[in-house]
């Protein structure tokens, strides 16, 4: 690190858990982000301030007035661009010594698989089954950490994944892959959510990628974290490899 990153990253490097080594595992690390709406706008905010050194950001949607309400990566200018393109841009305003790189078509199958196998960390920010239980097949193959969030109303959920380390479960394991979760799918435009819910939720997910790149001895089982945005309230249930479990067992 040079004196200007020392200086950039000096409040995290003066934690003994990250520390100087924490903080150069960060700037070498990828991530992958999937989704770029209301989790993931402020998940990419944290770890390009963080330091991580290369984000790909996948999103093939354009940014609509009614994104703004929640996604904090974009503005009012940024109607009909790309959201690639406009997170990227805002991204390297924040911090120009990262890399980023952009992929504004869907990802499916081995080109997904690719992406995967070829970063640290991966986040799943997008808003159905299909795209998160395609997503954790692809992580638990290649042993990639996934830190999976979800928004809705005044509920929020958080879940890390860590495949091949202490038994760790995986999305599956929690959630089974049948047609039926296809009828209990709620998206915000059907049912709503409050604005800095997705934003907690997507800020508690940086907070993990971090903990897994910088500090990977804070490591443990499997937690699934439920937040109540009306009551104040979270619930911290610890979730158990399935041994049935169609993906990793």
């Amino acid at each position: 690190m040079n004196d200007k990153e020392l200086l950039r990253y000096n409040r995290q490097i003066m934690l003994p858990q990250i520390d100087i080594q924490g903080q150069e595992r960060l700037l070498d690390a990828s991530v992958l982000i999937r989704g770029l709406g209301g989790l993931g706008c402020p998940a990419a905010l944290y770890l390009a301030a963080a330091g991580v050194g290369r984000l790909i950001l996948n999103d093939d949607d354009q940014v609509d007035l009614a994104n703004l309400q929640r996604q904090i990566a974009f503005n009012s200018h940024d109607i009909g661009r790309l959201k690639v393109e406009s997170a990227r841009d805002t991204l390297l305003r924040l911090n120009p010594n990262i890399c980023i790189e952009i992929i504004s078509s869907r990802l499916h199958d081995t080109r997904l698989a690719r992406y995967v196998n070829s970063v640290d960390v991966v986040l799943d920010c997008t808003d159905n089954f299909s795209s998160r239980f395609e997503l954790n097949k692809h992580c638990v193959n290649s042993s990639t950490p996934l830190v999976s969030g979800a928004a809705i109303r005044f509920e929020g959920q958080l879940a890390v994944f860590t495949p091949g380390i202490n038994n760790s479960p995986c999305y599956n394991c929690l959630y089974a892959d049948t047609d039926d979760n296809t009828e209990i799918t709620e998206s915000c435009s059907e049912s709503g959510v409050v604005s800095p819910l997705p934003g907690i939720i997507g800020s508690m997910q940086a907070l993990e990628t971090i903990k897994l790149l910088a500090c990977p001895q804070q490591q443990s089982n499997c937690k699934i974290l439920l937040f109540d945005g009306l009551t104040m309230d979270w619930q911290n249930m610890t979730l158990n490899k399935n041994p049935h479990c169609q993906t990793c067992s």
